[in-house]
């Protein structure tokens, strides 16, 4: 095409000369000789047609253009396929299904009547399963200019209706009961006044909840944008058939760009709070004991997770917020466990590992095949001279003793590029989507510090706070892009909680013997979200059943464990309190910062100073602000004042 040529392709150019190059040969068909314009090509035409019918004419002539097409395939020449390697062949099937589904569901989302664009996207998703390559050309294109409603329109189709009916169809599940729906109130001392929707999944009637006194709180996924927790209902149905008398309380908090945040963790943290606070009454539980909580969430639900359990935590810490608490003082009590799977726990999005984060990989046998999987990339991408020119040439094949430390200067060069760079042409989770996500979440006015802003970013997280965290359970898969959170955090966390042991014996304390605080599996083959694919993915099902027996195992009842026991309500009485860290909103009307403010809650025997905080924001005057509006608007659509 001309336009390449030039340097600007054009979508429009390219019509014009499509259509120039149609009329053309209309008018050569309809004026010229109907043998050709040329006496060699009359006599070979006249010649054929004695030969040759219209039809087999019309086939050679497809045939020809087929066999053209799909010359280097005949030939061996084509370059293999890139992910065929990378995942699992479950997983890369997986993949292709929900490649021409999002083919088909974004070339429909301009319907405007629902019912025919629903139907559309499954006659259109229909043609991509078979047409690989056009569905896969179809969606690079849409992700390079990616924006909020081709996010939605990807990650809520399968609250389709016909998709759900299709689904129940291919595999019906075995519970008994449904999803519930359920308002909680806010506790008296948030800003915000409107209900937070839940959903419940319990497998038994409702005047059942009375008796349970432990819960799962799970943070669904989404990108911060989109989802709610029906579309992760294979995941939660199977975690409440799997885990008799324990609950699924599942926060279908509020969504960026409209609330950006610190919004949706305020939603999550305020759950929480009324939970503990009203002893599991707001949910239907008897109010007799404080239940039980492990809290759970997947990719932005992840890290949702991690940031209410660091406030939590953040109640007692002084170093943390600088802040005096009163001794003594002991917050709402933290959660018995820690689900995170595939969570995105670092917005910085940087392209390369520090070596303290290498260090810490380093140090856990799991992660050596990781180290082994970057070492053979940087292999296959070096030339052969440079190999042969550097100080330390690696050896022909991995070293028997996996112990074995590699040359610092080397073994650093290789493990430099962090897995956002490593599987940038991933699936399911590109570069142009995290960056979007990261840029609607934060929102346009916002300043965070990436490096110090913990509730944002919790892998940065100090340590003061992570030798503190409950029993934490990790499941990702080997070929996420954000892999490296999980590793990278994990480590973290045991690294803080041996300082600590360590510590603790050095000044001649006690040192109890813990069990495995930390828990990580790495899934070989599998990239992002897997969690969600259960009907097309039935390993996302066993992992769903492997969680659920750990949260069996994290909320059981152990021996001598004394359950606290409340009073009624008649004879509770209400005094100040104070409640983790709050984070500051924006004033729909003004634009101004806004904090959480001082908090109230329900202590007993006990009055504790009030405290409170909020995020500064930075001026609507600089040009870093109108930049961020900028780039905003061109992924929402939406002009901002």
């Amino acid at each position: 095409m001309i336009d390449h040529v030039l340097g600007r392709p054009s979508l429009r150019f390219r019509k014009i000369q499509v259509l120039a190059v149609l009329l053309f040969w209309i008018g050569v068909l309809v004026r010229g000789n109907s043998h050709g314009p040329i006496p060699v090509f009359r006599r070979v035409s006249r010649f054929f047609t004695k030969k040759l019918t219209a039809f087999q004419v019309v086939t050679l002539t497809m045939l020809y253009l087929y066999v053209a097409r799909n010359f280097a395939k005949l030939l061996d020449l084509e370059s293999p396929e890139p992910l065929a390697n990378l995942y699992t062949r479950g997983f890369f099937r997986t993949t292709w299904v929900l490649t021409a589904l999002d083919a088909g569901f974004w070339t429909a989302m301009k319907i405007r009547k629902k019912w025919l664009r629903d139907i559309c996207s499954l006659v259109f998703s229909g043609y991509y399963l078979i047409a690989a390559e056009q569905a896969d050309e179809k969606v690079r294109r849409v992700r390079a200019t990616i924006t909020v409603d081709h996010l939605r329109v990807s990650w809520d189709k399968v609250n389709t209706p016909y998709l759900k009916t299709l689904s129940s169809i291919l595999h019906p599940r075995p519970n008994k009961y449904g999803p519930r729906l359920l308002r909680i109130p806010r506790p008296k001392e948030s800003i915000y006044k409107t209900p937070i929707d839940v959903w419940v999944y319990f497998e038994g009637p409702r005047e059942q909840l009375k008796h349970c006194h432990k819960l799962v709180l799970d943070f669904p996924g989404g990108g911060f944008v989109a989802m709610n927790p029906r579309t992760h209902d294979d995941r939660l149905l199977t975690w409440s058939h799997n885990s008799p008398g324990i609950p699924i309380v599942s926060v279908d908090y509020r969504k960026a760009p409209e609330f950006p945040y610190p919004a949706g963790l305020n939603d999550c943290y305020d759950v929480y709070h009324s939970i503990i606070t009203t002893r599991g009454r707001c949910i239907g539980m008897s109010g007799h004991t404080i239940p039980k909580i492990a809290i759970a969430g997947d990719s932005a639900g992840g890290n949702m997770a991690a940031a209410v359990t660091l406030m939590i935590l953040n109640s007692t810490s002084t170093s943390a917020t600088g802040h005096l608490m009163e001794s003594g003082f002991k917050g709402l009590p933290a959660p018995e466990g820690l689900i995170l799977m595939y969570p995105c726990l670092d917005l910085n999005m940087s392209s390369w590992i520090s070596d303290e984060q290498y260090a810490l990989m380093r140090q856990r046998p799991a992660n050596r095949n990781i180290i082994r999987q970057k070492t053979a990339q940087y292999e296959r991408t070096t030339s052969h001279a440079s190999r042969q020119s550097t100080k330390y040439p690696p050896p022909p094949h991995p070293p028997k003793d996996e112990d074995k430390e590699a040359p610092t200067t080397l073994t650093t060069t290789r493990l430099a590029m962090s897995s956002r760079l490593s599987y940038f042409s991933d699936r399911i989770l590109t570069p142009e989507m995290m960056r979007s996500m990261v840029m609607l979440y934060i929102g346009p006015s916002h300043r965070p510090s990436f490096t110090t802003d913990f509730l944002l970013s919790p892998i940065v997280a100090p340590d003061t706070l992570l030798a503190r965290f409950p029993r934490t359970y990790f499941l990702t898969g080997e070929r996420d892009p954000l892999v490296d959170d999980t590793v990278i955090f994990a480590g973290r966390i045991r690294a803080a909680k041996e300082a600590v042991r360590r510590q603790r014996g050095e000044m001649g304390l006690e040192v109890e013997v813990e069990e495995e605080r930390v828990e990580v599996s790495l899934l070989q083959g599998i990239s992002h979200g897997f969690m969600v694919m259960g009907d097309v993915f039935p390993q996302a099902r066993e992992e769903a059943v492997k969680t659920a027996r750990w949260i069996g195992e994290v909320l059981k009842d152990r021996p001598g464990e004394e359950v606290e026991t409340g009073s009624s309500d008649e004879d509770e009485e209400e005094e100040e309190g104070e409640a983790p860290l709050e984070m500051g909103g924006l004033d729909k009307e003004t634009g101004n910062s806004v904090g959480r403010g001082p908090r109230r809650k329900k202590v007993p025997r006990r009055k504790v100073k009030r405290m409170g905080s909020s995020v500064s924001l930075g001026s609507h005057e600089d040009i870093v602000d109108r930049r961020m509006k900028g780039l905003v608007v061109g992924l929402t659509q939406v002009e901002t004042d």
